[in-house]
């Protein structure tokens, strides 16, 4: 008997769930880390931008490993799915400075606050376009 298109449905996000939850643990524990330094850094007097810059790409890299293998569960190689990845987390980075020059440096918004929206934007963002651009179909 084939399928109702409300099972075919189901049984697809039936692992999006736990998956996104791993995304979430991952992306918790990286952007606590990062968030802590960026305080630290703009405390002594870096600026929010430099401090995003600073921390982003090395949060980014070591959040490529955890993505890859535990959220996404993907055997590919660094090689199929590296530029794709580098490609969303310029997006996402570009996200996150444009937040703080409209949010902060244009509205006034604390930089503290700004910051932790953009963290919550650029990661819904970065799940979406990392399920069905980067680790698409790499298992």
């Amino acid at each position: 008997m084939a399928k109702s298109r409300i099972a075919k449905t189901i049984d697809a996000y039936r692992g999006t769930v736990p998956q996104f939850l791993r995304f979430v643990l991952i992306g918790v524990s990286s952007n606590a880390i990062g968030y802590g330094l960026y305080l630290v850094l703009t405390t002594i007097g870096v600026s929010p931008s430099q401090a995003v810059t600073a921390i982003y790409f090395a949060s980014a890299t070591l959040a490529y490993f955890g993505n890859k293998s535990l959220t996404f569960t993907s055997n590919a190689s660094v090689w199929s799915t590296g530029a794709r990845y580098i490609i969303a987390q310029l997006i996402g980075y570009a996200m996150n400075i444009a937040l703080l020059a409209i949010l902060h440096d244009y509205y006034g918004y604390s930089h503290q606050l700004v910051q932790l929206i953009a963290i919550g934007v650029v990661a819904v963002y970065l799940y979406i376009t990392l399920k069905v651009f980067v680790f698409q179909d790499t298992k």
